[in-house]
């Protein structure tokens, strides 16, 4: 026996205006860096749906409370550190300019700082150029 599912089984639990307002952005914010040599920043959808075959809850996506865009930077070393290059880790949220965050996200976003990430929150490819220390053309 096979489930039937709806196109958005939890299409209730959304609201898809700014949903669709943080997903353009996020695709205009994509485009804009994407082909920057020294960065490469990932789409982190996370969330919950029902398995098809057993009607559990599945969550995917890297952590609850991780932010839209994840990945990392290349950065060099200053000399007295050898000269090296390494790949610092990047993770930034999108909102819509009324968009919150939500305690999760604070705590995922204070953390990876903490820890010597780079954080944000962009509500404009101006604010994702900031956050990475980018010139912007």
């Amino acid at each position: 026996m096979f489930l039937k599912l709806q196109p958005y089984p939890c299409k209730w639990l959304y609201n898809w205006s700014v949903s669709n307002n943080e997903t353009k952005l996020q695709q205009e914010i994509r485009l804009a860096i994407g082909k920057m040599p020294t960065l490469r920043l990932f789409r982190n959808q996370v969330g919950q749906l029902p398995d098809p075959r057993t009607g559990r809850p599945v969550q995917f996506g890297l952590a609850k409370g991780s932010s839209d865009l994840i990945g990392f930077k290349k950065v060099k070393i200053t000399e007295d550190m050898i000269g090296q290059e390494i790949a610092q880790f990047v993770s930034i949220e999108i909102k819509t300019e009324k968009g919150k965050l939500t305690p999760q996200q604070k705590n995922w976003l204070t953390f990876i700082s903490q820890s010597g990430g780079i954080t944000g929150v962009a509500r404009s490819i101006k604010d994702v150029f900031n956050i990475l220390s980018l010139k912007h053309n």
